[in-house]
C-alpha cells in the first residue's frame, strides 16, 4: 500500500493546509461546491440502499464511495479544512493568517452549502416525479431523519445541544481521520481503504456532519418535513458545526501534529 510514516504524512496535511489557503477564491468555492454536491449525492445513494433493502448497514458500508470520490478529485469539505489548515496556522506558514484561515473556512463552508442544495433541489424532483406525486419511500425517510435530529433535539433543551456538539465532535474525529487516511498511501487502492474505514463509523453512528446537514434538513423542508428553518439551524447546524470544527481539530489536527511534528523531549537511550 506504500504507507507513509506519520511524520511524513503529517507533513503533507500541513502543506495541504497552506495550499489551502493560497488557493484563489474562485478555485475555492468551486471545488467546494463539487463537494458538496457529491457528498449530497452519496447521501441519496446510502439512504435509497438502506430503504430498498431495509438495512441501514448495507448503506453506511457504501456510503463512503462519495467522500473518497470528493477527495480523490480534491475536492473540499468545511471538516477537513476545519483540520488542515490550522495545522499550518499553527506552524507559522508564510502568510498564513488567523483571517485568512477565517477566509478559507467561509469560502468552503458556502461552497458546500451551493453543492448541497443543488442536490437538494434535485433530490425534491426526484423524490416528487417533478410535483406530480406525493413523495416517495426514500424522500419520506430523509423527513424523517430531519424531523427526528432537529424536533428530537429541542425537545431536550439544553441536553439536545450538548449532545448535538459531542455528536459533530466525533463525527470530525472520524472524518478526519478518513482525510488523513488519505495522505497515508500513495496509492489509490490504499488511500480509498485509508478514507473507507472512518468514513462507515461516523455514518453508521448517527454523527452529524455539517455538510450532511446542509442537504439533509433543507431538503427535508422543500419536501413539508415537520420541522422549521430555525430548528434546522439552531438545534442542529450551530452546534454541528462547532462541533466538527473542535473534534477534527483537537482530535485529530492537534494530536497528530504535537506528536509527531512538535514532538516532546526524547529520552536517549545507551547504545
Amino acid at each position: 500500500m506504500s504507507y507513509l510514516q506519520p511524520t511524513e504524512f503529517v507533513t503533507k496535511l500541513v502543506d495541504q493546509g497552506e495550499a489551502k489557503v493560497y488557493m484563489s477564491e474562485r478555485d475555492t468555492v468551486l471545488r467546494a461546491f463539487m463537494a458538496g454536491a457529491t457528498l449530497a449525492l452519496a447521501v441519496i445513494f446510502a439512504v435509497t440502499i438502506a430503504v430498498n433493502t431495509g438495512n441501514f448497514l448495507i448503506g453506511a458500508l457504501l456510503f463512503p464511495v462519495g467522500f473518497s470520490m470528493l477527495y480523490l478529485m480534491g475536492y473540499d469539505l468545511l471538516t477537513g479544512v476545519f483540520t488542515l489548515v490550522p495545522l499550518a496556522w499553527l506552524d507559522r506558514r508564510p502568510g498564513v493568517t488567523f483571517g485568512r484561515m477565517l477566509k478559507c473556512w467561509a469560502l468552503v463552508g458556502l461552497g458546500n452549502l451551493m453543492g448541497a442544495l443543488f442536490i437538494a433541489v434535485f433530490g425534491w424532483l426526484n423524490f416528487t416525479q417533478g410535483w406530480s406525486q406525493e413523495v416517495n419511500e426514500v424522500g419520506q425517510a430523509i423527513m424523517a431523519t430531519g424531523e427526528s435530529r432537529t424536533v428530537g433535539y429541542r425537545e431536550a433543551g439544553l441536553g439536545g445541544w450538548i449532545i448535538l456538539f459531542l455528536r459533530g465532535m466525533f463525527c470530525n474525529w472520524m472524518v478526519s481521520m478518513g482525510v488523513v487516511g488519505a495522505a497515508i498511501s500513495t496509492t489509490v487502492p490504499g488511500k480509498i481503504l485509508g478514507m473507507w474505514m472512518p468514513i462507515i463509523v461516523f455514518f453508521y453512528l448517527g454523527f452529524e456532519h455539517s455538510v450532511v446537514n446542509m442537504f439533509l434538513f433543507p431538503i427535508g423542508l422543500m419536501m413539508g418535513a415537520p420541522f422549521t428553518l430555525y430548528d434546522y439551524i439552531f438545534w442542529n447546524e450551530i452546534p454541528t458545526v462547532l462541533g466538527n470544527l473542535v473534534g477534527g481539530l483537537t482530535l485529530v489536527g492537534l494530536a497528530l501534529y504535537t506528536t509527531h511534528v512538535r514532538t516532546g523531549a526524547k529520552k536517549q537511550f545507551a547504545v
